[in-house]
């Protein structure tokens, strides 16, 4: 069994939106959430969602999966004090509903909507093969690797053997449940995220690299961003370039 866990229990305090989170804010009369959401709505591997989603909005998610007919989405819970713990209780749905002892996890933000369908097949061959799966895109500037009591530069890691960590991450189920369970035990609850959390677990990670517009709308230029980029890929159908 294939399972997107969605995690959207964030209140998007960059975004600076006044009225809602910034997984509900629109664009192109679509919130951004559903965007993310048809991915795995329309692709053919995936059998059930998972939404972890902040409390008070949980009657609104359910009236926008209705209208837009989502209908993959199996539970909705409330999200965590950390976005570690809202992916916990997300993965926790995600055991309720299982139905293989061997089912794969590909744990997504809700706010990442510019993924598609081949990067969705390419993580559950990748878990399947290898046992993981981290969505990654290459380097395009130089990273520096600074020191915390200084922020003089420590070092300069290599562009070409450097990757920026994205979403999907994915993994078996009862891997990346243990994971999470071990952690919280030891009092870790705030991991930035599964690829962090696992590696520290002890397990070793396997990437694939998805697209560079991958992004997650954090900050208002990021949804302009969206906003192009959605543009571009409406104006290429219409007009060919």
């Amino acid at each position: 069994m294939n399972t997107a866990v969605i995690f959207a229990g964030g209140v998007g305090q960059r975004m600076h939106s006044v009225e809602r989170p910034k997984q509900f804010l629109e664009m192109y009369n679509k919130p951004i959430i559903i965007h993310t959401l048809e991915h795995f709505e329309k692709h053919p591997q995936i059998d059930a969602i998972v939404i972890a989603c902040v409390e008070e909005y949980i009657p609104y998610l359910k009236e926008l999966l209705y209208k837009y007919r989502i209908e993959k989405v199996k539970k909705v819970v409330p999200g965590g004090k950390t976005g570690q713990m809202s992916i916990y209780n997300g993965l926790c749905a995600a055991k309720e509903i299982s139905t293989d002892e061997n089912s794969i996890v590909l744990i997504h933000d809700g706010v990442r909507p510019l993924i598609n369908a081949d990067v969705i097949t390419r993580n559950i061959e990748s878990v399947q093969k290898n046992g993981s799966a981290i969505t990654t895109s290459p380097v395009q500037e130089t990273i520096l690797v600074v020191t915390e009591e200084s922020s003089s530069i420590d070092y300069v890691p290599s562009r070409k053997n450097s990757r920026v960590a994205k979403a999907p991450q994915s993994f078996w189920l009862k891997d990346i449940l243990a994971a999470q369970e071990k952690a919280i035990a030891g009092g870790q609850d705030n991991f930035i995220d599964s690829c962090t959390l696992m590696q520290a677990s002890g397990y070793k990670l396997f990437l694939i690299d998805g697209p560079k517009e991958n992004i997650k709308i954090t900050t208002p230029e990021d949804f302009y961003m969206m906003r192009a980029i959605l543009e571009a890929k409406e104006n290429a159908q219409i007009y060919g370039f």
